[in-house]
């Protein structure tokens, strides 16, 4: 039986990782190698490409947004051997500095849950991308593998029967994984004048975080496949994504 490791070791990324290997309700572990997540990947080498192709990569989706891109472009864009999607998924909240100013004990549980409310056309184009995915690693991103990356992967997990307490836990790895990102992502948002406080709620992974968003979907959607449903994802659909992690 082959073996894998949950982070796969890069030098220009620090936290692209499996969804494989967590166990389900039905007893069986999600499959590795379907389906990744990960940080930006424009730091990536020649070296890290060839690795994410030897994993079997044919699918990136990356979850920022134009001027994202436009400062950090995507190696992958245009790349022969792999199919390349840019949705960008929080564009339609209000900046984490707005939202933090109007909640006084702001977390980013707050953020998730807004954008599970209103990135529902996003999430559901994402999701549907990954349905219909070809053969191969399905490897999706935003800038720290944690937020936008974060919602697409609880929902995932959620759908393939791994239990809340897991799914947390997977969030939550951002935290203990990925020093020499959080820090340089640290370095320059306090260079762009956000100040401390702030910064180190935006960059945390608290497992309380992804709870809330999870207590949140239960409670106001019916759970993820009342939800998942919701975005417009048929039974065919959300089986094809379960087939993915199965």
């Amino acid at each position: 039986m082959l073996s894998y490791e949950r982070l796969i070791t890069l030098e220009g990324a620090h936290n692209v990782r499996d969804l494989g290997g967590y166990q389900t309700s039905n007893g069986g572990p999600t499959r590795w190698r379907s389906i990744l997540r990960g940080d930006a990947l424009h730091r990536l080498s020649e070296a890290d490409i060839e690795t994410l192709l030897d994993n079997g990569l044919a699918t990136v989706i990356d979850l920022r947004n134009a001027n994202e891109i436009a400062a950090e472009a995507n190696p992958f864009a245009g790349h022969a051997r792999v199919r390349y999607y840019n949705t960008p998924l929080f564009s339609a909240l209000a900046p984490v500095e707005m939202m933090a100013n109007a909640v006084a004990s702001f977390d980013m549980g707050d953020r998730y849950c807004q954008a599970i409310d209103n990135c529902q056309p996003a999430i559901a184009k994402v999701l549907k991308t990954i349905a219909d995915a070809p053969d191969g690693a399905v490897l999706f991103h935003c800038s720290a593998g944690k937020d936008r990356t974060g919602v697409i992967s609880a929902l995932l997990l959620a759908n393939a029967d791994v239990d809340e307490a897991t799914i947390v836990e997977d969030y939550a790895l951002t935290a203990t994984i990925s020093g020499p990102l959080i820090a340089r992502l640290r370095e320059r948002a306090l260079g762009r004048g956000t100040t401390p406080e702030l910064v180190d709620i935006v960059l945390a992974s608290e497992p309380r975080s992804m709870r809330q968003a999870l207590d949140h979907i239960r409670r106001r959607h019916g759970g993820v496949e009342a939800y998942l449903s919701t975005l417009g994802l048929d039974e065919t659909e959300r089986e094809k994504l379960r087939n993915r992690l199965a």
